[in-house]
């Protein structure tokens, strides 16, 4: 209990034990004034009434305030859970649409490295092809070059010699 609860309830055990031994005078008729008119009472016995009406009219507004602040807290709880599970759903659904997101950007830089490598292999496949004609080319040129100067030295010298270079075999 707390340290209110205990102080009310005591002082409330020591107003009854009051009230109880001094019995006899709260009972004790008394004129009381009520302004318009006078009246024949215990006065102590009014008191205690008064008292005790006061006293529940407290605790009546101190249950209302606690069961307003109850439900209250309750029903803030109810909402914050509700946000929390709002707030939630909208990470997972962030969390999705990140994830979707990355997807799609691997699929695209995937799509665009196959592109660029069957590029570069087309273009290594034509540099390939364009070095072997120009060996090829070269070949030729060279072959033609030495069968010129093979005539050229057979017109001069009137003999025919054998070729100096044997046919080579193109690299391809």
């Amino acid at each position: 209990m707390r340290t209110r609860t205990i102080v009310l309830i005591v002082a409330i055990v020591l107003m009854a034990g009051f009230a109880a031994l001094n019995m006899d005078e709260f009972t004790r008729p008394s004129l009381l004034s009520l302004g318009f008119t006078t009246v024949q009472a215990p006065l102590g016995l009014v008191m205690l009434v008064i008292l005790a009406a006061a006293l529940l009219l407290f605790l009546a507004t101190t249950l209302y305030i606690q069961s307003t602040h109850l439900i209250e807290t309750r029903q803030t709880a109810r909402e914050l859970h509700a946000q929390r599970e709002l707030a939630d759903k909208a990470e997972a659904s962030r969390f999705t649409e990140l994830r979707s997101y990355l997807e799609t950007k691997e699929v695209a830089a995937q799509h665009r490295e196959a592109a660029q490598v069957t590029a570069v292999t087309e273009r290594l496949a034509q540099s390939e092809q364009a070095l072997a004609a120009k060996i090829d080319q070269s070949g030729n040129t060279l072959a033609s070059y030495i069968g010129e100067l093979e005539d050229r030295l057979e017109r001069r010298d009137g003999v025919h010699r054998a070729p100096i270079v044997a046919e080579t075999p193109i690299l391809r």
